[in-house]
């Protein structure tokens, strides 16, 4: 249990993360093999392109919370005494958004215009937390590796064919699949707030990095985000708004960038999609950006 996120009081489990691990548990139990394909699919995430992505991740969230809000998208970063947490404005967690988070692959953005896409994004913060835990206006979700690794080998008892596969991984089972009810609520004025305590120095030493590799990026690439604050040992801030043709970026660090941004979109074609995965159909439509720093006059 997570001394950083209390689980929620006893019977307060406002997204019906019970009914979702049960649900987990006795399809395990029945198709171990659906363990085994969990597993690989979570642990071929965190080891494989997320690992590096956790900030972007993170804050493409944020951006997408926020366009469902139709409000600013504000983030703040936060590293301090062993933990990171992100707390952003937008739309808040609901059940909808907890079973996309527990569910690899699926995502609950399906239907908007949303940026985030195949609901894999989240394993990123698997990086870094073996008890990561989201927070809302109305409630929280929380994960415990050694909480779901209990689940899993009581589960086992009754199946031996699970009980295999779990051995099999050394006792590491696909945290995500188990989410648990979580008290607390973010901090004003924010409306979410994803909150990981940090597996060991290694992690710590990740986070750091991809923090202090933030920079103007990430809100031209995000437009839903006007201002992301990270506080470490220092607190330093990036605000993002229009003046007349160009988009500039003010950083607290690094000074005042001015940008001459285009963007462009339009649909893709069925045939270009024919051999792609369902949920890439299903979204049939591409878009880029180009931005290019600019002095005062316009001039690149």
């Amino acid at each position: 249990m997570s001394k950083f996120v209390r689980p929620a009081a006893e019977g307060a489990d406002p997204f019906g993360t019970a009914r979702l691990r049960r649900g987990v548990l006795d399809t395990w139990a029945t198709s171990p093999a659906r363990f085994r394909e969990d597993a690989n699919a979570e642990e071929d995430l965190v080891l494989g392109g997320y690992r590096d992505r956790l900030v972007v991740e993170l804050a493409q969230n944020a951006a997408d919370a926020a366009a469902r809000a139709g409000v600013p998208g504000r983030l703040r970063l936060t590293l301090r005494d062993g933990v990171l947490v992100a707390a952003n404005t937008g739309a808040p967690l609901d059940a909808a958004g907890v079973e996309s988070l527990s569910t690899l692959r699926a995502s609950a953005k399906r239907d908007t215009a949303a940026i985030g896409r195949f609901g894999v994004g989240f394993a990123a913060v698997l990086a870094v937390t073996d008890e990561p835990a989201v927070v809302g206006r109305h409630g929280g979700v929380r994960w415990s590796l050694a909480e779901g690794r209990d689940l899993a080998a009581e589960t086992a008892r009754h199946s031996p064919g699970l009980g295999d596969e779990v051995r099999r991984r050394d006792g590491h089972i696909p945290l995500l699949r188990l989410p648990f009810a979580a008290e607390g609520t973010a901090p004003d004025p924010y409306d979410t707030a994803v909150i990981l305590p940090l597996r060991d120095p290694a992690a710590t030493d990740l986070a750091e990095r991809l923090l202090n590799a933030v920079d103007d990026a990430l809100l031209l690439a995000l437009p839903g985000l006007e201002e992301v604050v990270i506080e470490t040992d220092t607190t330093r801030t990036l605000r993002r708004r229009t003046e007349d043709a160009f988009t500039v970026v003010e950083d607290s660090r690094e000074g005042v960038t001015r940008w001459r941004v285009a963007a462009s979109h339009g649909p893709l074609t069925a045939d270009l999609l024919a051999d792609r995965p369902v949920e890439e159909r299903l979204r049939p439509h591409w878009s880029v950006t180009w931005a290019v720093p600019a002095d005062t006059d316009g001039t690149p």
